[in-house]
């Protein structure tokens, strides 16, 4: 049940930043869509596992936190650093796994998932106040430019 609730939710979140977000929401929507499907075909061919290092958990993990990473790195907005840490914890359950093969597999499988519930809401919200800047006129670039125009110079003899 709990699945359910959990994807109509980012169902939601997706949906709405899709249909109304700007460029750093829309891609973030594509993540999430993309680390969902990822996991739904592999539920398909591999069961689910948390007595071990989960290798394709952690394959769509590293997605997650490689692109969200990214993402915080080049969106002119704050909302995406907070759900690159979000991605990062479950690395940590990974890690974790993998030193301590001790720990018990509810451990495991919360470490991996529980970050996962604040993603849509955040998603909500950033989608809400890019709306709500556009409403009040403000132009906030979605982008950082990464690399800052050269200045020609001339050469002094």
């Amino acid at each position: 049940m709990r699945i359910a609730l959990f994807l109509a939710f980012l169902a939601i979140a997706v949906g709405y930043a899709a249909w109304k977000g700007g460029g750093p929401e829309r891609v973030m929507a594509a993540i999430a869509v993309a680390m969902v499907g990822s996991d739904q075909i592999l539920h398909i061919f591999v069961p689910t596992n948390f007595a071990a290092v989960d290798t394709g958990h952690l394959a769509i993990d590293l997605f997650g936190a490689g692109s969200t990473v990214a993402l915080a790195m080049f969106a002119h907005r704050f909302w995406p650093m907070c759900i690159a840490v979000f991605h990062l914890v479950p690395l940590l359950a990974h890690m974790s796994r993998t030193f301590d093969m001790a720990l018990h597999p509810a451990a495991y499988l919360t470490m991996q998932v529980a970050t996962s519930w604040p993603v849509p809401a955040i998603l909500i919200l950033a989608t809400w106040r890019h709306q709500h800047r556009l409403a009040r006129g403000v132009s906030e670039p979605s982008w950082l430019n990464s690399l800052p125009r050269s200045i020609r110079t001339t050469a002094k003899p």
